[in-house]
């Protein structure tokens, strides 16, 4: 596309919750318009899409020509029905993390995308945090030199407001869905993910502390702690260690708008055809891979050997 202006953009926001207002935000904050708020049973109010119309179906607002970019900001068991409906009808699709609950319905939404015209980025934002891209940088430049281990700790006090994530047939449960930001950082830098254990402290709330090991194909090893069951007003926590032949990094805390960044970015891959080379879908589903594995390690006590990947 050298020497022609983009095409302008407008943005559908599946979704009017929490992540639903911080995506509209995003978009707001890259001069796009939200043009619509799909949301099935109220008119929701999202203070940074103030001229957007309202659906109750994703369909009615997939009509709209002049709407290229979709949000999906939805519970997780409908991520992959949606994400297929909006890749189907041409659009350009920015999905919340998990990219599903079940590999099946993952590799259903990444077949999807292959044969769609348009651009799927699974919005795993985290690794557009400034603090972790430069963390990311300095790996690449060879700080540490090989990448041999990953120590990573995730630590929150009890999500507030969204009774769906306690359900963990809606949700996947903690591991799923809040430690597959530390588990999608260390396949990055550790490569094929083979085996995971992983124990979880008595308990059945939601985020009661689970501790995470997964082992890779190239000898590394990765050891995760999440606990996301704190006291309200406990401030978040999260570390990242790489360890290398050569040294030892670690994550800076470095300001700047992480959701804006990554909007940004996936409106650069829908301007260029490019795939999303910073958040790959493959990786989107070997973190949901290694999640699933590490629940159903926490639940037997056993060491689960992952499937060799088939691409």
């Amino acid at each position: 596309m050298s020497g022609e202006a983009a095409a302008p953009h407008g943005a559908i926001v599946v979704g009017a919750g929490r992540m639903g207002h911080v995506h509209a935000a995003a978009w707001a904050a890259c001069g796009v318009p939200v043009r619509w708020v799909v949301s099935p049973r109220t008119r929701p109010d999202l203070p940074a899409a103030p001229d957007a119309r309202w659906a109750t179906s994703l369909g009615e607002a997939l009509a709209d020509p002049g709407a290229d970019l979709v949000s999906i900001c939805t519970p997780t068991p409908t991520h992959a029905d949606l994400a297929v409906q909006a890749l189907d009808a041409g659009k350009n699709v920015l999905l919340e993390k998990p990219i599903a609950l079940t590999i099946a319905d993952a590799e259903r939404v990444a077949a999807a995308a292959a044969r769609a015209p348009g651009v799927l980025m699974v919005a795993h934002v985290v690794r557009f945090f400034a603090g972790y891209s430069s963390l990311a940088e300095r790996v690449a430049a060879g700080s540490v030199g090989l990448p041999r281990a990953v120590v990573g700790s995730r630590l929150s006090a009890a999500p507030d407001g969204a009774e769906w994530l306690a359900d963990e047939s809606r949700s996947g449960g903690m591991i799923v869905d809040f430690a597959i930001h530390d588990v999608d950082q260390a396949n990055a830098y550790l490569g094929e993910p083979v085996a995971v254990s992983a124990v979880r402290a008595p308990g059945d709330g939601f985020g009661t502390p689970a501790a995470i090991t997964v082992e890779y194909a190239s000898g590394g090893v990765a050891q995760l702690l999440a606990v996301s069951d704190l006291p309200a007003g406990t401030p978040f926590r999260t570390t990242l260690e790489v360890v290398g032949d050569r040294g030892i990094d670690a994550l800076a805390d470095l300001p700047g708008d992480a959701f804006a960044a990554q909007a940004r970015y996936f409106v650069e891959c829908v301007d260029t055809g490019a795939e999303p080379a910073r958040s790959p879908v493959t990786a989107a589903i070997d973190a949901l891979r290694v999640c699933l594995a590490a629940r159903e390690s926490a639940r037997t006590g056993e060491r689960v050997v992952l499937a060799p990947r088939v691409r």
